[in-house]
């Protein structure tokens, strides 16, 4: 298999237990160079640990793994100088400035001081973070500090970059700067494995892993996953829609049920017979409503239903 071909990261079978836990259960997949690839899951899901595996700091039980051409598993030093990990509370050294923080990792990397300079030039421009070279990092916002964390991971210009939960906290204008840099980093055929407890954020992804206690429940682009999905979901509003969800949560025909900001997401297992039950139930209830839509299902449908019926994963 050629480089051109080969996966930048797969993994086959990696488990991993703790005392009274099995936190990932034989997980399987693999991230093409020039992709975004998204570990999408709830607090608890493997999603930590299954990063920390792929980046050599804890072995699996079984499985393997390789990142950027090496065997994580028995060379984890060869494959650390490919790829580039972002954990959930980057190392940033507080009492330096972002241009000194931005050198010691450079210079921790072994990154020449002329590409040192250029490359971070680059950075902080796509970072929107030109202005702030001598701001100490101690004093960034949340978000701020989550992009100089991305900004001292790419100094080196890895090949796969491994984020955990990089925008946990982040305001709106640093994450979708943070997107961005990220969509400008796969043109350059730069892998890129995501971990988010954020469902929305699927859809920015080429491809996505649903995990849920460890376990593989779907893995495909977000268009696919949607587009397998046989059930209907239904948009149902009101002006009090608690009462909308005490009516209608014990109706026939429910595998799951979502509140939303004024009422409920509602996947059923045939929705042109379900809305005018459903309508007819809530008008007997005088339970107030606007008319009953069918819409397009969401990654959060998909992943809560999969969840609430235990159904398999998709081949």
């Amino acid at each position: 298999m050629t480089d051109a071909i080969q996966p930048a990261i797969k993994a086959e079978g990696l488990s991993k237990s703790f005392p009274g836990v099995r936190a990932v259960d034989a997980l399987s997949f693999d991230v093409k160079a020039g992709e975004i690839f998204g570990l999408v899951g709830p607090d608890g899901a493997g999603k930590t640990t299954t990063l920390r595996m792929l980046a050599g700091i804890m072995p699996p039980d079984s499985g393997t793994a390789m990142v950027g051409g090496f065997n994580v598993v028995r060379d984890p030093e060869g494959a650390k100088h490919a790829l580039s990990y972002m954990p959930q509370r980057f190392g940033l050294y507080e009492d330096l400035t972002v241009e000194e923080n931005i050198r010691f990792y450079a210079d921790l990397f072994g990154v020449k001081r002329t590409e040192r300079d250029t490359r971070s030039v680059e950075l902080m421009k796509a970072a929107g973070m030109s202005e702030f070279p001598k701001r100490l990092a101690g004093k960034l916002s949340g978000g701020m500090k989550q992009k100089l964390g991305l900004v001292c991971a790419l100094i080196h210009r890895p090949k796969v970059i491994l984020l955990d939960e990089p925008t946990t906290g982040v305001d709106p204008v640093s994450r979708r700067d943070f997107w961005r840099i990220l969509y400008e980093l796969v043109t350059d055929g730069v892998a890129i494995l995501t971990s988010t407890a954020y469902l929305d954020e699927a859809e920015r992804c080429h491809r996505v892993a649903l995990l849920h206690q460890g376990k593989l429940l779907f893995c495909d682009t977000p268009a696919n996953l949607k587009a397998e999905m046989k059930k209907g979901v239904l948009s149902v509003t009101s002006n009090d829609p608690r009462s909308l969800r005490s009516c209608l949560q014990h109706a026939e025909g429910i595998s799951s049920l979502v509140m939303t900001g004024d009422g409920l997401h509602v996947v059923v297992d045939n929705a042109a017979r379900r809305i005018p039950e459903f309508e007819a139930l809530l008008k007997g209830a005088q339970v107030p409503c606007d008319p009953i839509q069918q819409v397009a299902p969401t990654i959060e449908d998909l992943f809560v239903d999969a969840v609430g019926t235990g159904e398999p994963a998709h081949a």
